[in-house]
């Protein structure tokens, strides 16, 4: 593979097998060598691992972690690709191909993530995938997604995605990838992202006020707490009056939402369990 085009190769694939890539998919095809080299050396993959690979596509990145790892589990939803990939891979021993949906699929046990998966599927995959025990994942996202995983405190994208993931893993942004790098040419630019899934950072009393709390909290994430927290205490059938004192009376009240660490919305999540 190392000497052969993977632009010119894909645009033949897809000719010689009358595929067609799907908008309504995501599908844009990894057309870099380097980018897929990169992917395999962030996950430091070793002969005893078990890779999952969300989207096979036509395969490119299949065929190197075959190479690098004990078996690879790739899963395609597109029934065409899943018909092409059979044919185009059926040499490779160690890989099992799955067709299906990844959100709706029961996933085998795996120790790795490696994949360039549909930009639509993103923050549901995010959360699929850390329901599973596993080492590491490392994924092309869209750019600005990208940045609302690792985003500051307070910064513009900062937010509810950036607490959810902080309670379930670590998140590093490595490389940019542009936009050139895929066929068919995606509108945005992407980065390799790694997560590695670990303990909660605090401890939570009740997860679900923590997650219900962080969703009705950034729907008005420049208010005040005391003034965004209101429908959070309404929907626990607290009066009106006695909402706004009982907000009045919480630690962070007169911060902004947006000002608030993760650690905060644990802190404060924890306080409500107590006064509820």
């Amino acid at each position: 593979m190392e000497s052969i085009n993977l632009l010119r190769q894909a645009k033949h694939l897809l000719r010689l097998y009358s595929v067609f890539p799907k908008k309504r998919l995501g599908q844009n095809f990894t057309v870099d060598l380097d980018i897929l080299y990169r992917l395999t050396s962030h996950a430091s993959l070793t002969n005893a691992d078990i890779v999952l690979e969300v989207g096979a596509g036509l395969g490119f990145l299949t065929q190197l972690l075959s190479r690098e790892c004990k078996k690879v589990i790739a899963i395609e939803v597109d029934p065409q690709l899943v018909s092409f990939l059979r044919k185009r891979l059926y040499s490779l021993q160690n890989v099992e191909l799955l067709e299906g949906d990844i959100l709706k699929v029961s996933i085998p046990k795996f120790h790795k993530v490696v994949s360039t998966p549909p930009y639509s599927i993103s923050s549901t995959l995010l959360f699929r995938l850390l329901e599973s025990k596993f080492e590491c994942a490392v994924l092309v996202l869209q750019k600005e997604f990208a940045e609302r995983l690792a985003a500051s405190v307070g910064t513009k994208d900062y937010g509810r995605l950036t607490v959810n993931i902080y309670y379930k893993a670590d998140v590093e942004l490595l490389d940019f990838v542009p936009r050139t790098m895929f066929y068919p040419q995606p509108d945005v630019d992407s980065i390799i992202v790694r997560l590695k899934p670990r303990s909660p950072p605090f401890q939570l009393d009740d997860e679900t006020i923590f997650f219900d709390l962080i969703r009705t909290l950034f729907n008005q994430r420049n208010k005040k707490v005391r003034n965004a927290i209101t429908p959070f205490l309404r929907k626990r059938e607290i009066a009106k009056g006695d909402a706004m004192e009982f907000a009045d009376s919480l630690i962070y009240s007169t911060k902004r939402v947006r000002e608030l660490a993760p650690e905060d919305f644990g802190i404060l999540a924890n306080e409500l369990l107590l006064k509820l």
